[in-house]
């Protein structure tokens, strides 16, 4: 009967108390959904190597990049002009984490070389660029990308989409690869004449154009669902295989990816002297509503598209909300999202821009950053409203390879 030499023995041993030590370690500690939101906030290539730390780590990354794991916001993208460096239009990135380098690129140099390129829209991981080409007169490509994994896929415009200054993006990566660009063509650039125009209306949308990745050409539907005008920054949400936007007549414009159904939905009763419609936002598996009246700050959830039913879910008055050290922002702040997964508003507010969160639960107003010594933000005037707040565009890290199936 042969016994297994020393030296074999103390292998074995050594094994069983690296194994040891490997259970009894902190990140072993970790449940699937703190590790799921640590990871979403590493960069790409760096997610990929994790892979190689544990079957545990490859399994839940895998787990992530099928897109059935709800991700955090990680930063913002925004426009604004730097003096100091170039007196054109640029792009930024700001992180939510006190990390100093943006998690992504915002110059999105892996876009295709183009005169000038705005950001229109993002949903979910994805981005809906305008690249103006260099050509005599002007044209334009559509881009849809994801920063994460830099794969992107260029949509063809359509030809009034240099005359349009609304298009956005439709995706649900828990359905599909694949996604939906729609483009709100107004009546003057549709080529009514100013005879035939409604002077009630200034900017009325006369047709949609979706298009379909799936199906790689677009549509094109008379819009019949009630007058109404658009905004170029008015705030978009895609939300169950719906497009919603704000208008400027106190309620929500609703479609779906078809065209073939309209909802035009009363937002919650404002008063008189409110500026003008707030912003609409996914959180949590619900439609959000945020809108200010001038001493409060409400957050509404809706119940019913048919009837238009909003429940008030959270309001604090604007004393409570920036007490003395941020009482300059009371009339000078705007709502730029919701968290998807958590009762977080964030705002911007202040001539510094200053961004900052606000915890519906505990009621805290947490400062981030100011983004205003970064560049200067460019507030958009709205007919009857006055000035807003630049687009923020929130970003979810999308770790899928697959963009529209690759088409």
């Amino acid at each position: 009967m042969s016994s297994s030499s020393p030296r074999t023995a103390m292998a074995r041993d050594s094994k069983k108390k690296k194994k040891k030590r490997l259970k009894g370690s902190p990140v072993s500690k970790l449940t699937d959904d703190i590790l799921a939101d640590i990871i979403s906030r590493v960069p790409y290539k760096s997610t990929c190597c994790c892979k190689c730390v544990s079957t545990r780590w490859r399994d839940l990354i895998s787990y992530q990049c099928r897109n059935k794991m709800p991700q955090s916001i990680v930063g913002f993208f925004y426009e604004g002009y730097n003096e100091f460096r170039s007196p054109k239009k640029a792009r930024y990135f700001t992180n939510l984490s006190r990390q100093r380098y943006p998690l992504v690129d915002p110059s999105l140099s892996f876009l295709p070389n183009c005169e000038s390129l705005d950001i229109l829209d993002s949903c979910n991981g994805l981005l809906l660029c305008r690249c103006w080409k260099v050509t005599d007169p002007k044209t334009l490509d559509y881009v849809v990308c994801n920063p994460t994994t830099q794969k992107l896929v260029a949509v063809p415009a359509t030809d009034w989409s240099s005359m349009v200054s609304v298009a956005r993006l439709g995706f649900d990566p828990a359905v599909s690869s694949h996604f939906h660009v729609f483009e709100f063509i107004d009546e003057e650039s549709w080529g009514i004449s100013e005879d035939e125009l409604d002077g009630d209306c200034c900017g009325r949308i006369e047709t949609l154009a979706i298009y379909s990745s799936k199906a790689g050409a677009w549509k094109y539907q008379t819009v019949e669902h009630g007058r109404f005008s658009i905004p170029k920054n008015s705030v978009s949400t895609f939300f169950n295989g719906i497009l919603h936007l704000a208008n400027l007549f106190e309620c929500i414009v609703a479609v779906d990816v078809e065209g073939a159904n309209w909802w035009l939905i009363d937002v919650p009763e404002l008063p008189y002297y409110a500026d003008c419609i707030g912003g609409i936002f996914p959180s949590q598996g619900r439609l959000y509503f945020a809108d200010s009246d001038g001493s409060k700050l409400s957050i509404w959830v809706l119940e019913d598209y048919v009837t238009g039913k909003w429940t008030l879910k959270h309001n604090v008055s604007h004393l409570q909300l920036f007490r003395t050290k941020y009482s300059s922002y009371v009339n000078n702040y705007e709502v730029i999202s919701i968290h998807p997964e958590h009762s977080l508003v964030f705002i911007v507010g202040g001539v510094e821009k200053t961004l900052m969160s606000y915890d519906m639960d505990s009621r805290k107003l947490c400062f981030i950053r100011q983004l205003g010594s970064e560049c200067k933000l460019e507030w958009q005037w709205w007919p009857e409203c006055g000035k807003k707040a630049p687009p923020f565009y929130p970003h979810v890290p999308l770790f899928s390879e697959s963009l529209a199936d690759e088409h």
